[in-house]
This record gives structure tokens, sequence and C-alpha cells, in this order.
């Protein structure tokens, strides 16, 4: 029997990957639950992704799209006529918003790299990706304070279940901004 062509099957396996850490957490993927989730033979994991790092690394790099496409989509880090503060803590109300399951995804594969060491390097390409921005309406120091206030505010909502609270936020980054 020929081989399938199916250029869309490693996206599918990803995706899958991400729908099985959000149902059952990073415990809960093996190749097999991914291949079983995106309907492909469990061979098809393995070859698209030899380990369960990689897998990981995928599913990592995908869900930190997510915060990327809410800060492009404003784009006011970049203008200067913008209230950092406030921009950065509407940012932040508009991706805590709603349902929050692809943001505790996003930190759970986040969260992970500090027992898989092949996944620090995704995680250190979101702090860098919003901190190059922030560094060029602050200074490189101020802007990592930036992104470790985002994360904490953000880890402390998600883990109390507490609202969102955008004032508060705008006035403790005010307080970094200085």
């Amino acid at each position: 029997m020929p081989r399938r062509h199916d250029p869309e099957r490693r996206q599918r396996i990803i995706d899958a990957a991400i729908r099985v850490v959000g149902a059952k957490g990073i415990a809960g993927l093996s190749h097999r639950s991914a291949a079983a989730e995106a309907d492909v033979p469990l061979g098809s994991t393995t070859y698209h992704f030899a380990t369960l790092d990689e897998l990981l690394v995928a599913a990592l790099r995908q869900a930190n799209e997510g915060f990327a496409k809410v800060v492009a989509s404003r784009g006011g880090l970049e203008d200067p006529r913008t209230d950092l503060a406030a921009e950065l803590a509407g940012l932040m109300g508009e991706w805590l918003a709603g349902d929050r399951t692809g943001v505790e995804l996003e930190y759970e594969l986040y969260l992970a790299a500090l027992r898989r060491p092949a996944l620090r390097p995704v995680a250190a390409e979101w702090a860098e990706g919003l901190a190059r921005p922030l560094a060029r309406r602050t200074d490189p120091a101020t802007a990592r304070a930036l992104v470790a206030v985002v994360d904490g505010i953000c880890l402390q909502v998600l883990l109390t279940g507490a609202a969102y609270d955008e004032e508060y936020a705008r006035g403790v980054l005010g307080r970094v901004i200085g």
C-alpha cells in the first residue's frame, strides 16, 4: 500500500498534544496518547517527534504564540506615546479574559522547563520576546523586571482563581517602570 501524503499530520499531532496536556497535564502526554488524540498511527508521532521532549518543545512553541498574538494585535508596546504600565496591564487582562484553559496550558508547558531542560530555550524565547520591545521603551534590566512581574501576576491569578485586577497590575507595573 503506498504511503498517503499527509502534510498536515505533524501539525495535527502538535494540536493533539496540546489537547492532551490541557485535559490530562504533562504527565498524561505520551506518543501513544498524542497519536490516539490525533487519530494517527503511533509510528507517525515517533516519526515526527523522536522524543517526547521534541513534541513538548513543539507544543510549547505553539502555545507561546497565544500571548505573542495578543501583543501583536494591540501594538501598544512599540508606541512611545502609550502608557507602558497601562498597556501591559491591558495585555494581561486580554490574555486572561474568558476561558483560561489556553493560558493555563501555556504556563504548564512553560513551568515544565524546570524539570525538562529541552524546554528551557523555548521558555526563554517567551520571556525574551516580551522583554525585547519593553527594553526599547525602558532598559534591559527594567524590561526583565517587568516580564517577572507579568509572570508573577498571571501565575497568582491562575493559581488562586481570582479575578484579574487591572488597576492593581497597572500600579505595580508603574512602580517598576518608575
